[in-house]
């Protein structure tokens, strides 16, 4: 059996190239995978090369090397030190953690290394107003309008490993944030829904923030007079159901696939009182 060392941290990219786990396509420093996590066919699963961290887009999820191997392996992060660790002794260590259904046991050869796996994953250090030209070229290249970004995104400073990035943040309703730039896609914990109250009888709901802005942008300068919700994950909307299902109107912006249309067909079946209607073709796939 093959093993590999490990020293300090590993880089996830070879990491799954050792259990036999290839992206499906790469861009500018990141790789689109099938999630190692759940079964799917459209490549969901990004591994950023720059920033060696890992997001589920289906789960809602991500982190670091450490978090992925707890995942993989249902262990707590003592355990998955271990396994890691031991492989630079010639022990069970990485070469013993499972490889997934069909993919091979081992390839020659070390795996890169980068930071350690002990530092935090991602820090927030401050928000501000949004002035870098950067964001607001990103936003502006998504078609959101500066009134509409001012209204509801902060520039977000954080922190990955010792290292300090900043992106557009956008806030949940538990503290946390959602943050997108350019070359970075993810958020802080805690993971959360976001909710706009204005008292409506009608609630828009959408799946991500930059849906939601787009739609704004669409009807600007109209002002948003009705409510809404966005699950920043339809893995949260089981935590939106108590907002949006008090509104006898519940319009849905949710993605154009599986997963969207699952979660339309849910809150037709969880709010049995509201009229729910389907917009998903607004929705960019």
């Amino acid at each position: 059996m093959t093993v590999i060392p490990y020293s300090n941290r590993i880089s996830i990219r070879d990491f799954l190239a050792w259990r036999g786990i290839q992206p499906k396509y790469e861009r500018n420093g990141y790789g689109m995978y099938l999630s190692p996590l759940r079964e799917e066919r459209t490549p969901s699963f990004k591994v950023d090369y720059v920033q060696n961290l890992w997001y589920d887009f289906g789960l809602g999820e991500g982190g670091t090397l450490l978090t992925l191997v707890m995942r993989l392996e249902r262990c707590d992060s003592r355990e998955a030190v271990r396994r890691l660790q031991n492989g630079e002794k010639g022990d069970t260590g990485i070469a013993s953690i499972s490889p997934g259904i069909g993919e091979p046991l081992g390839v020659g050869g070390a795996l890169s290394v980068v930071r350690p796996a002990t530092v935090p994953a991602l820090r927030i250090l401050s928000d501000a107003s949004l002035r870098h030209p950067a964001l607001v070229g990103y936003l502006a290249s998504c078609g959101i309008v500066p009134p509409v970004a001012a209204a509801f995104c902060r520039e977000v400073r954080y922190e990955i490993n010792g290292r300090a990035f900043f992106a557009v943040g956008f806030r949940n309703d538990a503290g946390g944030w959602e943050l997108r730039s350019a070359r970075f896609k993810g958020g802080s914990s805690p993971k959360h829904i976001t909710t706009i109250d204005n008292r409506s009888d009608t609630v828009i709901a959408f799946e991500g923030f930059m849906d939601f802005l787009a739609y704004l942008s669409l009807k600007y300068p109209e002002r948003l007079r009705i409510d809404a919700a966005v699950l920043n994950s339809v893995v949260n909307l089981p935590k939106a159901v108590p907002f949006i299902s008090r509104h006898p109107v519940i319009r849905t912006f949710f993605d154009n696939d599986e997963a969207g249309r699952k979660a339309t067909a849910d809150l037709i079946r969880l709010c049995p009182r509201s009229e729910v209607i389907d917009q998903s073709s607004f929705t960019r796939t």
